[in-house]
């Protein structure tokens, strides 16, 4: 069931997503008065179709993907010959540059504006509710070995992000900080100010152990609560102590006390706790039902947006997500990241959706994809928006047009190419699988 779900909202975003890519062309076309053979969302075999006008409008059974066939153009379908009658005024050859540019890039447009909306909308409806670095650094971080390597300890406390305040724990693990040359941490370990340098290619190590953790606040073992008739209870645990060994383990944190509990089921072991600041030895019986323990929870902050206070701070997220591609672009181009570990195929963003629904996590992972399509479109690839572009942009510098022989070997090769990289995207995923 849990596999059902996600899949169900893996698909349902990718034909979000291209709809709102292909409305984009279909809008700029109709907008100049070019025809429209067909709208189409996914690929064949078709599951629905209906013909408004002079348009087919269909939903394809492959969501991987779309098309919008206009009149007098060069697309996926590689066919040339009824470019060779003479141009009629409804064609997109017949029409200007900058007509045909517009609906070349009208896709990419539509993917960045409803990227930045539903950033706008969801900040404007849930806020924002973070931890803040003054509540971390209460009790410091937990590094993991990646981090370790990078020069952490335990018990760390992150103080400044390339030498700037800041207030947000997330943005300790911002890729827009972790993708710029010569980032740095400002910490302060034991009275004691620190920097730690980032190297360059942290980023596709941190992907490597996504689903372990870089670095983590450290929560202490704090009883918040203790169930009737539990373990604890019969240990006599109470509210305010804190457990610091289990079974002859420390118990620095949270994660540690629950990693220790998972290995002594059905065991009867010695538990060690402060109570206003005096050790304390019980034995504790570990059952099926765990401890019966709830724990002190971290104090989040919530901040609340008027509409128009959230437009800037939704912009700011979608400028920032392509600032993040426009880097990881040149470092791959660079050599400075591998094509290896930074990209990912259907399997990989599949992973990225919960066993639950939870709305404001899909319309999060939605925005992120959508502007993530736009922008992979804009690449001059031919095949791609942004090699269409290009090929008009040659047009307007020239002064003279590209045969249709030419655009068509020029799409054909496109294809391939794009075909190559999503075969090998679907290796890495397979890869990290096994």
């Amino acid at each position: 069931m849990a596999f059902f779900i996600k899949a169900t909202q893996f698909l349902a975003a990718l034909f979000i997503i291209v709809g709102i890519h292909e409305l984009g062309h279909l809008l700029f076309a109709k907008l100049f008065k070019m025809r429209v053979n067909s709208y189409m969302i996914g690929f064949p075999p078709k599951l629905f179709k209906v013909r408004w006008g002079e348009t087919e409008y269909a939903l394809g059974s492959i969501p991987l993907g779309g098309a919008v066939q206009i009149a007098g153009m060069v697309d996926e379908s590689l066919a040339i010959d009824h470019l060779q009658n003479s141009p009629q005024p409804w064609e997109f050859r017949s029409k200007p540059a900058w007509q045909r540019c517009l609906t070349i890039l009208g896709g990419i447009i539509f993917n960045l504006l409803s990227g930045i909306c539903i950033w706008i909308g969801l900040t404007y409806i849930m806020g924002n509710t973070y931890l803040p670095k003054d509540e971390v650094n209460k009790y410091g971080i937990i590094p993991s070995a990646l981090a370790k390597k990078i020069g952490f300890k335990r018990g760390d406390k992150i103080m400044k992000i390339n030498g700037k305040n800041f207030d947000d724990f997330n943005d300790v693990l911002s890729p827009s900080f972790l993708l710029r040359s010569k980032s740095y941490y400002t910490i302060n370990r034991d009275g004691q100010s620190l920097t730690l340098p980032i190297p360059e290619n942290v980023l596709e190590n941190v992907s490597d152990i996504q689903k372990d953790f870089f670095i983590r606040p450290i929560f202490p073992c704090v009883i918040h609560a203790v169930r009737p008739n539990s373990s604890a209870t019969l240990a006599g645990l109470m509210i305010g102590d804190q457990i610091i060994k289990l079974a002859g383990q420390s118990t620095l944190d949270v994660y540690d006390l629950i990693r220790i509990v998972e290995t002594c089921l059905d065991k009867t072991v010695e538990l060690v706790y402060l109570r206003n600041g005096i050790k304390m030895v019980t034995q504790v019986q570990i059952d099926q039902q765990r401890l019966g323990i709830e724990w002190a929870q971290p104090k989040y902050r919530q901040l609340d947006y008027s509409f128009i206070a959230s437009i800037p701070i939704g912009l700011k997220k979608a400028l920032e997500l392509m600032q993040c591609h426009f880097l990881t672009i040149w470092k791959l181009m660079t050599g400075k990241l591998a094509l290896k570990k930074s990209l990912g195929g259907p399997i990989s963003i599949a992973q990225n959706f919960g066993n639950e629904f939870i709305g404001y996590k899909f319309w999060t992972l939605v925005a992120l994809l959508s502007i993530t399509i736009g922008l992979m479109n804009l690449l001059p690839i031919p095949a791609l928006d942004g090699g269409h572009a290009l090929c008009i942009l040659y047009e307007v510098l020239s002064g003279r047009k590209l045969s249709d022989k030419f655009l068509q070997s020029t799409q054909k090769l496109g294809m391939i190419l794009m075909l190559l990289l999503m075969l090998y995207a679907l290796g890495n995923d397979i890869r990290k699988l096994l």
